[in-house]
């Protein structure tokens, strides 16, 4: 399982499979949610813009991303 950092939260799904590289583009990204190829918590989703938040495991291609809030420097 790969951890993926996030500086904010929510954050939609589109756009984390798009700057994870998960998909090749914002466009890929939104056809792959589209064709029900990502789980989100063990759920497919197909809502490209859900809010994703830290704790939240995605599943892409047999790939598992667990969503982590960066944590701010002191």
């Amino acid at each position: 399982m790969k951890e993926v950092l996030i500086n904010h939260e929510p954050v939609e799904l589109y756009k984390i499979l798009k700057f994870e590289c998960i998909a090749d583009s914002g466009a890929a990204a939104k056809a792959v949610i589209d064709e029900g190829n990502v789980m989100v918590n063990g759920q497919v989703e197909k809502r490209r813009r859900n809010k994703i938040k830290s704790g939240d495991l995605i599943e892409v291609g047999g790939e598992q991303y667990k969503i982590v809030l960066a944590q701010p420097n002191a």
